[in-house]
Formats: C-alpha cells, structure tokens, sequence
C-alpha cells in the first residue's frame, strides 16, 4: 500500500476538521471538528508507523495516547458547553463573547437609588442593608478612580 493515500485522506480530513473550527458558530459542532482533526493526526500516525515498520509500534502507542487525551478533552469541554447553554440558553460561540467580565464601575449609581435607601430608613426606622450601601460607593470609587 501507497503512503500517498492515507496521508491524502488524512489532508482532507484535517482540512475538514479546520474548515468547520473557523465557519462553525455551534461550539459542539467546533468540539467535533476538533476531534476530526485529532483523527486525520492519528491516521497519519499509524500510516507512518506502518510505512517505516516499525516493530515498537511507537505510531500506534502514541496513537492510543492521543485517543485517551482526545476523550478527555471531549469529556470536558462538553461540560463546559452544557454548563454555558444552561446559563446563557445557547450554545452559539458569538454569544458566549458577552460571558467576559465587564467592568460594573462604568456605571454610576443613579441618584434616584441612594436617597430610596435614606427615606427608607427614615420611614421604617431602620438602617438600609449594609451591604448594598457599600456596594454603590464602591461603585463610585471605582468610577472615580478610572477617570
């Protein structure tokens, strides 16, 4: 057997697998295509192994390896997908950009809300939570500090 067609077929396999990394939006999808190319890699390991004879078989042993670290890295980054579409209710890969933290210190707190706090406490006798207080002015500290 020819090693040009193993190592074709395991070209357009790649080439697949890339394809639908970069056109994909679905991360599932993505994770799919990354396995298609973790597989053109491993055909091209036990075609060269076979090729070259190899009689410890290193291209199938690390090919065994790779499947483990495959399934492995399927395992998770498919909790990590189940975990965002629970979350977001998608699994669209655009969307998942608006998941990186913002900066809350770009918006003030309105005046309207500090004195709800103030004549609440004064109508109901008691203080208005701690914690939501400190929020806000630190809040404006952060504000404060960024300009």
């Amino acid at each position: 057997m020819h090693l040009a067609y193993p190592a074709v077929l395991a070209a357009l396999l790649f080439c697949i697998g890339l394809y639908g990394v970069l056109a994909r939006r679905n991360a599932i999808l993505v994770l799919m295509s990354v396995e298609l190319m973790l597989n053109a890699v491993n055909l091209n390991l036990v075609a060269f192994d076979v090729w070259l004879r190899d009689t410890l078989h290193s291209g199938q042993a690390l090919t065994l390896f790779t499947i483990a670290i495959a399934a492995a890295e399927i395992g998770i980054g498919l909790a990590i997908v189940l975990a965002v579409y629970r979350n977001r209710g998608t699994s669209d890969i655009d969307r998942l950009r608006d998941t990186a933290e913002t900066d809350d210190a770009e918006k003030l707190p309105d005046s309207s809300d500090t004195d709800t706090d103030t004549a609440d406490a004064d109508a109901d006798g008691t203080e208005p939570t701690p914690g939501r207080a400190d929020e806000k002015t630190g809040k404006t500290k952060k504000a404060e500090a960024t300009t």
